[in-house]
């Protein structure tokens, strides 16, 4: 049977381990192995093992206490802003963000990671919902399919998050551009093709 000590020890152990993790998905080129992360914490390898039965549960943990907060950010924005500047601000943010945590993305591929998927999933989902918003309200072009313009701008949004060094104002102006880029097309029809012309 197990004692209050013992139990304290393995609560206080599951949590160096968490904060550990989460500590090294902010450094970049730091790894993100179960030798690594006991090493931050101060604890055995075999130990961290312990505390969360194994590599994957511990990175799930961290990862989707990492993003937990951000998906509900956006889910926030969507309610409380018209939908393109919704999108706007939650890409500055998401930027800000993914700049934050270099190491995330490096690690998680192959992994069984339910909790962060999940987040992922809804992430990508509230992301949709801007974009079909802004549409809906004409403020986004409607050649384009909202799954394809999800895509194209949070793959942009990464490499730029990434960039390192970052130039000052970079964030800003790819923005900008990807704004301006997803403007409604004067004179063309919602395939993107030239709209008919009334004149007879």
């Amino acid at each position: 049977m197990s004692t209050p000590g013992r139990r304290a020890d393995a609560v206080r152990n599951r949590q160096l381990a968490l904060e550990a993790a989460t500590a090294l998905t902010a450094e970049p080129g730091a790894s993100l192995t179960v030798e690594a992360i006991a090493k931050r914490a101060g604890l055995g390898a075999a130990t961290v093992v312990r505390a969360f039965g194994g590599k994957e549960p511990l990175l799930d943990a961290a990862v989707s206490g990492l993003l937990e907060p951000v998906v509900r950010r956006a889910e926030a924005l969507l309610r409380e802003a018209a939908p393109d500047q919704a999108l706007r601000t939650f890409l500055a943010e998401l930027i800000a963000f993914q700049s934050a945590h270099h190491a995330i993305s490096d690690h998680l591929g192959g992994l069984d990671l339910p909790a962060t998927t999940a987040l992922r999933g809804r992430l990508v989902q509230v992301v949709e919902d801007m974009i079909t918003g802004a549409r809906d309200a004409g403020v986004i072009r409607t050649d384009l399919d909202p799954a394809v313009t999800s895509v194209l701008v949070g793959q942009a949004a990464y490499a730029i998050a990434r960039t390192n060094p970052a130039p000052e104002g970079l964030a800003d102006a790819f923005i900008t551009v990807v704004m301006d880029g997803l403007r409604p097309v004067k004179g063309q029809d919602d395939s993107g093709r030239p709209a008919p012309s009334t004149v007879t």
